[in-house]
């Protein structure tokens, strides 16, 4: 599991010029799942992002997770996260899962989230062409990877 974490001030998801989803504060994953990952990284995965410590303190020092800030979550299933560009110009997506593989561990990591933390949940649509809008604060972007 690889993840592109930013920490937003808003974000929001749109399908089709529809809205799907929208949040203020908190932090925006873009995801992407591999097909040896199981409840135990999905497990460590949301323990880390939860307590990921990327907002600011009294003392303006990163010392707050969402959690302490009272942030939500928005998580969006993202097979490009494991683009691999070493050789030549086209990506390589050889390490992300099969999408019917994909689906069901975004599903259980998403699962996993609303059952284990009290912390609003934002998504996209698995497989959906979405148009995500955000804006990062400060900027904060950092990468995840179990």
């Amino acid at each position: 599991m690889k993840a592109v974490i930013q920490r937003v001030s808003r974000a929001k998801v749109e399908i089709n010029g529809a809205l799907k989803s929208e949040m203020a504060e908190g932090l925006l994953a873009l995801i992407a799942v591999t097909n040896e990952d199981n409840i135990d990284k999905i497990k460590w995965f949301a323990n880390k992002l939860v307590n990921l410590r990327v907002f600011p303190d009294e003392m303006d020092k990163m010392n707050r997770s969402v959690i302490d800030v009272g942030g939500s979550l928005m998580l969006i299933s993202n097979f490009t996260v494991y683009g691999d560009t070493n050789k030549g110009f086209r990506p390589n997506f050889s390490q992300a899962a099969a999408p019917d593989e994909a689906d069901k561990i975004f599903s259980e990591l998403v699962e996993y989230f609303k059952k284990n933390y009290q912390i609003p949940i934002y998504e996209g649509e698995f497989g959906a062409m979405m148009d995500i809008s955000l804006t990062n604060a400060g900027p904060v972007t950092v990468i995840i990877e179990k």
